[in-house]
C-alpha cells in the first residue's frame, strides 16, 4: 500500500490474515472520508489565504503536533545526524514540492479534479521504483500506467478543449503527484532505523517546511486571518487541524489495525470522496470526462494495491 498523504512512508502493515479490527475499520472509514473531504476545504482556504500563508500553517501545525504525540506516546524524536542529509531530501519531494505544487494548482483547478491527478501518484512511484530501487516491472504496473495516464490526458485535454481554458491546474498538480512520488520511492532508499514512522513524518513536514517558511516570509504579507469569512475560516481550520493532525495519526494507527488488504481502500477511496465531496460543496460540475477519469485512475490504483494470495 501507498501512503494516504504526503510524508508518510510505506511500511509493513497488518497481515492480511490477522483478524479485522472494528476500531480498525471504524478508523478506516473515518480517514477516508475525512482525507477525501480535505479537498473541498484546500480549495475554499486557497480562495481566501494565499498559498504560502496557507502551506507554512500546515506543515508548521502538523510537523509540531506529530512530534509532540510522539514524544507523548513514549517515541524517540530525535535522530541520528547520519539521517540528516537524506531526510532534507525527501522532505524537498514530500512535503515542499507536494505542498506548494497542489496549493497553486487548486488556484486553476477545482477540487475533484484535484484529488484525481494527485492520487496518481502511486502510478508514477511504481514506474520510478524501477529506476531508483530497481524493482521488476510487470503486466499490472504496465497496465496501471495506462490507465493513469489515459485518465490524465483525458482531463488535460477537456481543459485544452474548452474556449480560453488553460491545463495550468492540471500540469501543477502533475508536478504535485511526481513530486510525491519520488519523495515516496526515496523514502524506500535509505534505512531509518531508529526513527519511529510518526517522527520522520513531523520532521519531514517541518524540515521541508523551511523553504516554503522562507518563500512565505519573502513573498506574502503577514495575513489579517480575521478577515476570513465563515466558510473561509472554517476551511483553513479543517485542512490545518483535521487533515494535518487527525489524519496523520489516524493513519500510523489504522496500519496496525486492519489487514492491508483493507488499508490499502482508503488509497483508492480518497479521490472518490474527493470528486463527491466538491460537487457537494462548491457546486463542481462532474461530467462524463471525470466520471471517465476516476474509474481509470482507481482502476489503475487497484491493479497496483492488489496483491495474489500468497
Amino acid at each position: 500500500m501507498r501512503p494516504a498523504e504526503p510524508g508518510a512512508p510505506a511500511q509493513p502493515l497488518a497481515s492480511a490474515h490477522a483478524i479485522w479490527s472494528i476500531s480498525g475499520i471504524v478508523l478506516l472509514v473515518a480517514l477516508t472520508l475525512t482525507w477525501g473531504f480535505n479537498w473541498p476545504m484546500m480549495k475554499l482556504a486557497v480562495q481566501e489565504v494565499p498559498p504560502w500563508t496557507f502551506r507554512t500553517l500546515c506543515v508548521i501545525v502538523g510537523g509540531g503536533a506529530l512530534l509532540a504525540l510522539t514524544g507523548l506516546t513514549g517515541g524517540r524524536v530525535a535522530f541520528p545526524a547520519r539521517l540528516l542529509p537524506p531526510l532534507m531530501l525527501i522532505s524537498f519531494f514530500n512535503i515542499t514540492g507536494w505542498h506548494l505544487f497542489s496549493a497553486y494548482a487548486l488556484l486553476y483547478t477545482g477540487g475533484g479534479r484535484a484529488a484525481i491527478i494527485g492520487y496518481t501518484m502511486p502510478i508514477w512511484a511504481s514506474v520510478l521504483s524501477v529506476w531508483v530501487l530497481h524493482e521488476q516491472v510487470g503486466a499490472r504496473q504496465i497496465v496501471a500506467l495506462a490507465l493513469g495516464m489515459a485518465g490524465l490526458g483525458l482531463l488535460l485535454a477537456q481543459d485544452l478543449g474548452a474556449v480560453g481554458a488553460t491545463p495550468t491546474g492540471g500540469l501543477l498538480m502533475l508536478g504535485a503527484a511526481v513530486s510525491w512520488a519520488i519523495g515516496t520511492v526515496l523514502i524506500k532508499r535509505f534505512a531509518w532505523h531508529p526513527m519511529p514512522v510518526m517522527a520522520l513524518t513531523g520532521w519531514q513536514l517541518l524540515i521541508g517546511g523551511v523553504p516554503i517558511v522562507i518563500g512565505w516570509w519573502l513573498l506574502e504579507p503577514v495575513p489579517d486571518l480575521t478577515a476570513l469569512s465563515l466558510p473561509g475560516a472554517l476551511a483553513l481550520a479543517y485542512a490545518v487541524l483535521v487533515a494535518m493532525v487527525f489524519c496523520q495519526t489516524a493513519y500510523f494507527r489504522m496500519v496496525t489495525l486492519v489487514p492491508a488488504n483493507v488499508a490499502a481502500m482508503a488509497v483508492m477511496a480518497v479521490p472518490v470522496v474527493g470528486v463527491l465531496t466538491s460537487a457537494w460543496v462548491l457546486g463542481e460540475p462532474v461530467g462524463p470526462a471525470e466520471a471517465i477519469a476516476l474509474v481509470l485512475v482507481v482502476g489503475g490504483l487497484f491493479l497496483l494495491v492488489r496483491r495474489p494470495a500468497r
